[in-house]
C-alpha cells in the first residue's frame, strides 16, 4: 500500500508540479504588473481629504476658493499649492498626506497679491497671486502679481524669501505659470494676461537662489506668434533640451491653437498646430511625448460649444491631445476628457492625470433647449458649478482609463470667486494624486476648502 500510494503521489506530483510552477510564475508576473511601489493597480478613487487652514489674511470669505497651479517635488515628496485665497503657498507632506505649513513672502518682501481684481477691470485672475510654483530643492520658485517671481530657501523654517525680480518694469498683470531647466539654471515665466502675452527667461544662481532677468519673449504677430488669447503652461523637456509652451489661440480663429518649441536662448524654433483644443496644460511624458490639456470644449460640428442648449444644438466633444515633442506630430486625440488646465505625468504608475477647469456636464448644459433654438442672447450663469473630473490616461498605450469625480464650485457675487478643480499633481513615490477643491459640503472635511487625495488603495486598506 505504501509503494502504491508513493507511486500515485509521485505521478500526481509529476503532473502537478509543472502547472504549479507555471501558476506561481504567472502569479508573480501578474503581481508585478498589478502593483506599483506597494500599491495595487486598479481604479483610482478618493483616499482622503486634507483640510487647508484659513490664514489670517484670507481674502475670499474665510475659505479656500481661489488657487492655481500645484507641484510635487519628487526628491522630497512634497506638494506645493499656489493658494490665492490665503495669500500663501500651501505645503503638504506627499508621503504621509499631511498638511505641513503655509509659506508667505518675508525678509522685507510684500505679501502675495491674493485674489484681487485688476484696475481697470480685466480677467478675474489677471492681477492675482500666487499663481505658479516649481520646486528644485533647496529652492522654491513662485510667481505673483504684479509680474513678480520669488525664490524661497526651503532649508529654513519658515522658508526665507531670498530673491525676487519683476519680469517687465511697469507690467501690472501677473506672472503666471513657469518651468525650470535645472541643467542651465533657467526659468521660463509666462505673463499670460499681458497684451501681448510674453515669456521671460530668468537665470537662477543655483548656489544662492538669486534671480536675474535675461530677456523677454513677445508672443505676437510681429515676433512670429500671433497669440490672441494669452499663453499658458510651459514645460522643460530634458530629452530635447527645449522649453515648450501652450498657446490657446493663434490668429483670429478660436479653433487654431498650438504648442511652441523654444530654445534656452529664447528663440521660438517651431510652432506645432493643435486644432479644436485651446491648449492650456502641458506635461512631458514617456518617449518625449507631450500631453496637451485642452481648455475649451468644441462641439461635434467643430464650433465653440456654448454650454447653453438654447444657443447650440450640437453636442460637446471635449478632447485632449498627445503629440511628439521632437516633430510636433499628433500621436493621439483622446475624446471625453476636459476642459482642463493643469496636467501631470506620474512616473510612478506611468499615467497622465488631468484636472477640470469646467465641465460639459454642468447643469446649464443638460437643460432642454427652449424653442426656437439659436435665439438666446445671453450665456448661461454659474458655468463653474457641478460635475468635474480627474482624468486618468495610460501614457504608454495612450488610452483613457478612468474619469473620477471632483467638484467645481460656482462664484457667489460679492463673497467669493468660483473655485474650479483645475489643478493636479502626483507623487511618484506612492502614486497619490492631489486635487485641491474649493470650500464645499460634498466632500468630507472640506467646508473651508481641502486638497483631495486620490489613488489606488492597498489591499489591506481596501474595504472591498
Amino acid at each position: 500500500m505504501m509503494r502504491k500510494s508513493s507511486l500515485t503521489l509521485f505521478l500526481l506530483l509529476l503532473v502537478s508540479v509543472p502547472f504549479l510552477l507555471l501558476g506561481t510564475g504567472s502569479g508573480r508576473a501578474d503581481d508585478r504588473q498589478d502593483r506599483d511601489n506597494g500599491r495595487v493597480k486598479g481604479p483610482v478613487k478618493l483616499l482622503k481629504t486634507i483640510q487647508v487652514p484659513v490664514s489670517a489674511v484670507n481674502g475670499t470669505a474665510g475659505a479656500l476658493y481661489s488657487f492655481d497651479i500645484s507641484f510635487v517635488d519628487a526628491a522630497t515628496q512634497t506638494y506645493y499649492l499656489a493658494d490665492r485665497s490665503n495669500k500663501a503657498v500651501d505645503v503638504v507632506n506627499a508621503k504621509t498626506d499631511t498638511f505641513v505649513t503655509q509659506i508667505f513672502p518675508n525678509n522685507g518682501r510684500v505679501p502675495f497679491a491674493g485674489f484681487v481684481p485688476c484696475s481697470p477691470a480685466a480677467g478675474a485672475n489677471d492681477c492675482a497671486g500666487p499663481n505658479g510654483v516649481v520646486a528644485a530643492y533647496p529652492w522654491l520658485f513662485v510667481t505673483d502679481a504684479p509680474s513678480r517671481v520669488l525664490t524661497f530657501d526651503l532649508r529654513t523654517s519658515p522658508p526665507t524669501t531670498v530673491s525676487e525680480v519683476f519680469t517687465k518694469t511697469g507690467e501690472k498683470t501677473r506672472a503666471d505659470e513657469l518651468a525650470y531647466d535645472p541643467r542651465d539654471g533657467l526659468l521660463l515665466v509666462i505673463n499670460n494676461a499681458s497684451e501681448p502675452p510674453f515669456g521671460t527667461l530668468i537665470q537662477v544662481n543655483k548656489t544662492t537662489g538669486a534671480l536675474t532677468v535675461v530677456k523677454n519673449i513677445d508672443f505676437d504677430a510681429a515676433h512670429g506668434v500671433d497669440a490672441t488669447n494669452g499663453a499658458e503652461q510651459p514645460v522643460w523637456d530634458p530629452g530635447t533640451g527645449k522649453f515648450y509652451l501652450s498657446i490657446p489661440q493663434i490668429g483670429p480663429t478660436a479653433s487654431h491653437g498650438g504648442v511652441l518649441r523654444i530654445s534656452t536662448t529664447g528663440t521660438v524654433e517651431a510652432t506645432y498646430p493643435v486644432e479644436l483644443c485651446s491648449p492650456a496644460g502641458l506635461a512631458v511624458g514617456p518617449k518625449q511625448d507631450l500631453l496637451v490639456g485642452c481648455n475649451t470644449v468644441f462641439d461635434t460640428a467643430g464650433g465653440l460649444w456654448t454650454g447653453n442648449a438654447d444657443r447650440d444644438i450640437n453636442s460637446a466633444q471635449p478632447r485632449y491631445v498627445i503629440l511628439d515633442a521632437k516633430t510636433g506630430d499628433i500621436d493621439k486625440i483622446l475624446f471625453g476628457v476636459g476642459p482642463g488646465d493643469e496636467v501631470w505625468f506620474n512616473e510612478g504608475d506611468g499615467n497622465y492625470y488631468t484636472a477640470s477647469s469646467g465641465s460639459p456636464l454642468a447643469p446649464n448644459a443638460i437643460t432642454p433647449a427652449r424653442l426656437p433654438v439659436g435665439t438666446a442672447t445671453v450665456a448661461p450663469v454659474n458655468v463653474s458649478q457641478g460635475a468635474a473630473i480627474l482624468g486618468v490616461i495610460d501614457a504608454k498605450s495612450q488610452k483613457l482609463l478612468q474619469l473620477v469625480p471632483t467638484l467645481n464650485v460656482p462664484a457667489v457675487a460679492t463673497k467669493h470667486p468660483a473655485g474650479t478643480a483645475h489643478s493636479v499633481a502626483a507623487n511618484a513615490g506612492n502614486n497619490h494624486v492631489f486635487v485641491p477643491l474649493a470650500a464645499n459640503n460634498a466632500f468630507p472635511d472640506c467646508l473651508k476648502g481641502c486638497i483631495a487625495v486620490y489613488g489606488r488603495p492597498s489591499s489591506e486598506d481596501d474595504d472591498e
